[in-house]
Parts: structure tokens; sequence; C-alpha cells
């Protein structure tokens, strides 16, 4: 991988806007569709409150990445997003280069947008296409078609130095030749990142109720499973490899702040429903904020932050999710940084024993990571190795 293992893990910033144009029925995230204008000189505001109050708490830091997500943050002006990107530099050190990176919806952008948004500094766009066909795309509620998801494609190579597009596999009815095509035409219009997710029905959305009453069937294990390892295989062919179990990218063109996560680092979460995992006073805590938008508004401006709970992690809950982050990556952990987080090194036993299983195998002298066959099972892994 290009982004030096030795640099460390980083810092990042999050920054969460919670609104949408419409509710998707897969989605389980912080989002919410309000058919009034947002206040968006409100929230701006309340955003550079809740970043100032998170510099209290981490202390003059060199900033890694800065990150967009939502809900839709292509419904920002684009002076939203540049107040917002000001506010971050007022508080810390933002280096020339550094990844900025915002979430889009094909069917909300606009070309005077995109050029707005790349005056104010983003220079990453990831663009939520999710299918390559108007008929899937209805059946995940999305508002924009095929010809529309390509318009935006194009608009945004044109415009930033960096893209990424997301779709969803493992839909209803979908084969494996079928996704193969698919996915062939997809990095065809890629530039050099992907974000390839298998659809999950998760608790408390429309396509759970759907399910639980009996009209809706996604693919069984073992089609899961062999749609993901077509991915897999696609991708390495055409020069977009997995550097993490659901993203791909040229060599150099991985996303920063996802690494950030994944290898452990530390960020900042600010805005409705935002996670934050950083060192204050010597110790990991956690932060999350209130998630309802304009609850969190009113938070934010009576007391500078809409921060609702959080914690200090054990080293042994730092230890676990290290693990849980970490073997998501073809890198792998450094075994020498779980020893010191958990005060102990992993059981050479359950190496041993997941190693024969082959879902585990080392990298080089000092590194572990997961096998394809162990990516599949992730959780199970983690958990088993964990104990």
């Amino acid at each position: 991988m290009s982004a030096a293992l030795d640099e460390g893990p980083g810092f990042g910033v999050y920054v969460h806007w919670p609104f949408c144009a419409a509710k998707c029925p897969y989605c389980d995230f912080n989002s919410h569709v309000r058919h009034q204008p947002v206040d968006q000189e409100r929230f701006a505001a309340a955003f550079a409150r809740e970043l100032a109050a998170m510099r209290a708490r981490t202390g003059a830091r060199s900033v890694s990445s800065i990150f967009l997500g939502g809900g839709t943050p292509s419904l920002m002006e684009p002076g939203t997003v540049g107040a917002i990107l000001d506010a971050v530099a007022a508080n810390w050190r933002v280096p020339a280069g550094v990844e900025i990176t915002l979430e889009a919806n094909p069917s909300s952008v606009e070309a005077d947008r995109f050029r707005g948004y790349r005056a104010a500094g983003v220079n990453r766009v990831s663009l939520g296409v999710q299918a390559l066909n108007d008929r899937d795309l209805r059946f995940l509620g999305r508002l924009h078609n095929v010809e529309e998801a390509l318009g935006a494609i194009r608009l945004a190579r044109e415009i930033f130095p960096r893209i990424s597009f997301d779709l969803i596999y493992a839909r209803p009815g979908q084969t494996v030749e079928a996704w193969t095509a698919e996915l062939k035409e997809a990095i065809g219009h890629a530039a050099d990142h992907l974000s390839l997710y298998q659809l999950t029905i998760e608790e408390g959305t429309p396509f759970f109720a759907l399910r639980a009453a009996g009209k809706l069937a996604v693919p069984d294990t073992d089609l899961a499973a062999d749609l993901y390892q077509a991915t897999q295989e696609v991708t390495a062919v055409h020069g977009l490899p997995a550097y993490e179990i659901s993203n791909h990218a040229k060599p150099g063109s991985e996303s920063r702040h996802n690494l950030i996560y994944w290898r452990y680092g530390e960020y900042v979460g600010v805005g409705p429903g935002a996670h934050g995992r950083f060192i204050d006073d010597g110790r990991r805590v956690v932060t999350f904020t209130e998630k309802h938008p304009e609850t969190w508004l009113g938070l934010v401006e009576a007391r500078g932050s809409g921060v609702v709970g959080g914690e200090m992690l054990t080293r042994s809950e730092e230890a676990d999710e290290f693990l849980l982050m970490g073997l998501r990556l073809v890198e792998g952990i450094d075994l020498d940084r779980y020893e010191k987080l958990a005060g102990h090194p992993l059981s050479p036993r359950r190496v041993a024993i997941l190693r024969e299983e082959g879902l585990l195998e080392p990298v080089g002298n000092s590194r572990l990571r997961a096998t394809p066959a162990g990516m599949v099972v992730l959780d199970a892994l983690v958990a088993d190795l964990a104990r």
C-alpha cells in the first residue's frame, strides 16, 4: 500500500450532515427528511461551536483528513461547506493537500454546486450510485436513474482530483454473471476508487419489515459468498484490488479518512449522531452526539456541544476494537501494537488453530491478516481470536 504504515494512523475530522431528500428503504444511518428549507447558516454556526468544543478536548493536532458525510452533504450550499472547513482550520492545523471528502447523491448534483465545493477546498467526492440499472435503483429507493448517475460521475471526474462511487450487490435476484457484468461496467467509469457493499437488511428499516413479512428475499449465504469472491477477482484483474473488505482502489488512491478508522487512529465526530474516538487526558474516549438534528442544534446553542454520551475505553476494549477494524484491511494488523494495547499478545494457540483452518495468515514477521476465506466470516473470526 502506498499510504505508509509507519506514518501513524492519523487524526481525522468527521462532519455529519443529517438531511436527505428521501430515506432509502435499506438505510439505517442517522438521516432525516425535511420538507421545509434547512437553516444552513444556523447549522454551520453550530458545527463551528462543536468543533471548538472538541478542540478543547483534543488539544493542538494536525488534521490528516476531513470527511463530510451524511445524510446527503451535497444538499449543502458551497458556502456552508466553506464555513465548516474554515472552522476546522480555525481549531487544528490543516496541512496543504489534506484529503477533504464530500459525499454526494447523483440526484442532488449540479455543476455550479460541484465547482463551489471544489473552490471551498473539497478535493475528493464520493458518489452514492448504488446500481447501474434503473430497475434496481427504483428498488433501492434512489432518486436518480442510470443516466443521471453516469452524468454525475463524468462531472465529478472533470472537477475533482479524486472520486469514488458506491455500489450495492447481493440484491434480490442478482446472479454472479449479472453482477460481474455490472461491475466491469462500473470499473470502466471509475477513476481510482470503488466502494462495493453487500446489501444487508438492518433492523428498523423498511426492508427489514418486508423480509419479515416474506416479501423480500436476498441471496442466500452461499450465493452471497460467490458474489463477494467474484467482486475480489474482477476488481483485482482490472487494477482496483481490495485494500479493505468492501473498498477497492488503485495503489495510492485509498481513502485516507477511512484508513484512519481501520488503522485505529483518532477522529472527532461533529453533527447530529456523529461518533468520535480520540485521546483525551491520556485515555481513548468515545463520544456520541444527539441524533435528532434540531435537538442537537438546540444543545449546541445552549452549551456548545451536542455530545450526549461517551465512555473511556479499557485496554481490553481498545484491543478488541483494534482487531475488529484492522483485520478488515488487506495489510492486516501490527502484532506489537495489539500487544501494547491489550497488555498481552494474541494467544499463539488461537492463532495457530485459525491459521490451520485457513482463516488467518502472517504478513512478514510482525503482522497478521485475514485470508480471503477469513474475510467472509470476519465477525466470527475476530470473536474467536479475541476470546
